[in-house]
Parts: C-alpha cells; sequence; structure tokens
C-alpha cells in the first residue's frame, strides 16, 4: 500500500513538471526603438496641430484675440502649449498611449508597475520631455540605451514598448 501510494505521489509530481513545462513562458518585452517613436510623434504633432487649427484658432477670431503675436506669453502660445500638453498628459493617462503610439502599435509602460500614476506621467510629460527638449540628446539617446529610453523615461523609469496585437 505505502509503495502504491510513492508510485501515486511520484506520477502526481510528473504531471505537475510537465504543467510547468509545457506552460508558455512570460512574453518577452520588444521596446519601441528611436525611429519607431520618431513617426509616432510627429503624428501626435499633426493631431495637435489640427485640434489648434480646428478648436483654438476659430476660438480666437470670434473672440477677437490676437494670433499673430510672437513671444512666448501670447494668449495663442498659451494655448498650444495647453493643449499640447494636455493631449499628450491625458492621452497617456488613461490610454498609456497617444494616437500616434496607437498607429505605429506601441505604448508607455512602468517599469516599477502595471499602472502609471499621475505623479508619473506628469514628470514625465511636462518637466522631462520639456528636459528632453532642451537637452537635444535627451530624445537621440533612445537609440543607444538598451531599454530604448529618452531622458524624460530614464527620470521617470518608463519606456515605451510595442503592443503584442
Amino acid at each position: 500500500m505505502e509503495n502504491e501510494n510513492q508510485i501515486m505521489i511520484n506520477e502526481s509530481a510528473k504531471n505537475d513538471e510537465q504543467s510547468t513545462v509545457n506552460e508558455p513562458t512570460a512574453v518577452s518585452i520588444r521596446y519601441a526603438g528611436f525611429w519607431m517613436r520618431f513617426w509616432a510623434y510627429l503624428l501626435d504633432l499633426i493631431v495637435v496641430g489640427s485640434i489648434e487649427r480646428l478648436i483654438i484658432k476659430p476660438l480666437f477670431r470670434m473672440l477677437e484675440i490676437p494670433l499673430v503675436e510672437f513671444n512666448m506669453f501670447a494668449p495663442i502660445s498659451i494655448a498650444s502649449a495647453i493643449i499640447f500638453y494636455l493631449y499628450f498628459v491625458l492621452m497617456t493617462k488613461y490610454f498609456n498611449q497617444t494616437l500616434g503610439k496607437m498607429v505605429f502599435g506601441i505604448k508607455v509602460i512602468d517599469l516599477k508597475n502595471d499602472k502609471l500614476s499621475w505623479g508619473t506621467i506628469l514628470f514625465r510629460e511636462w518637466i522631462g520631455r520639456f528636459i528632453s527638449v532642451t537637452v537635444v540628446i535627451g530624445y537621440v539617446i533612445v537609440a543607444f540605451l538598451p531599454k530604448k529610453q529618452g531622458l524624460h523615461d530614464l527620470f521617470t523609469d518608463t519606456s515605451v514598448v510595442h503592443v503584442e496585437r
């Protein structure tokens, strides 16, 4: 009887080992490179520009607010900046991707957690992006780092990855 129990336990252990061997392994992460992110960003700029042309400029014309001032604190400059940052912050918070990233099948992930926090997104999309633009190398380093992170990604421990379809 004891031998039969031992045989049953051994067979059960073999079945458990086989089931773990046959289970699929975790999906490997494919980081999005410089060019993929570049094209997604260009598409996002087209979207933001379209929003400005369809909503902001007609509204400013209707309210007779000048559109031709060329300084940082002109009403049109401030409205454009607000639209730009709102677009990137809200799209990243609610979808983990902008429309450009959706088209190219990539999304932003937090390398520590599954869910991006408001603090992470605000720092990445607002302060980190400002620094990355100011220091030109902030975007170029994406091509050379193993996790394809820009300077704004390094600050917030995020990266952009391909979405498995």
